[in-house]
């Protein structure tokens, strides 16, 4: 099967990557910037494109049989925002997928993306916007919503553990269970042509916030301390951003969404364990 594979290059777009060749589909790899992944170089077509400049993506969905895009914003910063890319860049290829006549359209959202809570974080909001138009645009889709990675919460955790004290959000624990990256290409590729599903995925492991701190506490042999503070203490380094122009109040409203909300999925698929991820990779200093 021809497949043309947007943000391939990224965190998870190079597992989509390895999983799709390990599939033996006839794969092109498009991102802003690519690389090489030596384990399969030669088995794929790279090509740097921009998927905010349709100009750009001009022929490339011709002969595809299916499109699969994970791109996304995942930094802040000044002069682009995630409605530039998670939405306008992915609607951009959904609309030269559709002139193109491709059958399938398989998107990267996030767990809860159109909840009507989330309408003032542009990540989730912008990805909600995509979801809409995908629905109605008449050509066969799949969704997969995770509720977040394994390597994001270890990152997120490690400067915390170093300095000896981990601060969590509010005065209930809520729990999620992420997935590995490589995981959730798996699945991806199993499903990507599947008629019209949307899935809300996750690991096979639920843990709270607190477990999980604890668990890193340990694999670097230090006593756990656990603080709490409110949710409104990010209230004002949002405002604080946003009266800087930092370009961050975006990603710090992810920061604490993702902090307070339960991301537990309906789906719970993978052979990696987050707790044995954590021993090998939540290391200070690894």
């Amino acid at each position: 099967m021809k497949v043309l594979l947007a943000g391939a290059f990224g965190k998870l777009g190079s597992d989509v990557l390895r999983s799709l060749v390990r599939a033996g589909h006839d794969v092109t790899a498009i991102d802003m910037v690519v690389r090489d992944i030596e384990e399969i170089e030669g088995k794929y077509i790279k090509k740097q494109v921009d998927v905010t400049k349709p100009e750009s993506l001009k022929g490339l969905c011709d002969g595809v049989d299916t499109v699969v895009t994970t791109v996304g914003l995942t930094i802040g910063g000044v002069g682009v925002t995630n409605y530039d890319i998670d939405y306008q860049g992915n609607l951009n290829l959904l609309n030269e997928a559709k002139s193109a006549g491709v059958k399938n359209f398989a998107y990267v959202s996030v767990l809860k993306a159109d909840d009507p809570r989330a309408k003032k974080i542009p990540m989730l909001d912008s990805k909600a916007m995509l979801e809409k138009e995908l629905k109605a645009s008449g050509i066969t889709y799949t969704i997969f919503r995770p509720t977040g990675y394994f390597y994001d919460i270890v990152k997120v955790f490690k400067p915390m553990i170093e300095k000896g004290s981990v601060t969590l959000l509010g005065k209930e624990d809520v729990s999620c269970n992420v997935i590995d990256t490589s995981d959730l290409a798996d699945f991806m590729v199993e499903h990507m042509n599947d008629e019209n599903k949307t899935y809300d995925i996750g690991g096979t492991e639920t843990y709270t916030y607190e477990e999980i701190a604890k668990m890193m506490f340990e694999v670097n042999g230090k006593t756990p301390v656990i603080k709490r503070t409110s949710p409104k203490v990010f209230d004002l380094i949002i405002f604080v951003n946003k009266l800087k122009k930092t370009g961050k109040d975006g990603l710090i409203r992810f920061s604490k969404w993702t902090l307070t909300e339960s991301m537990v999925a309906s789906v719970k698929y993978g052979k990696l364990s987050f707790k044995e991820y954590i021993k090998e990779h939540g290391k200070i200093g690894e």
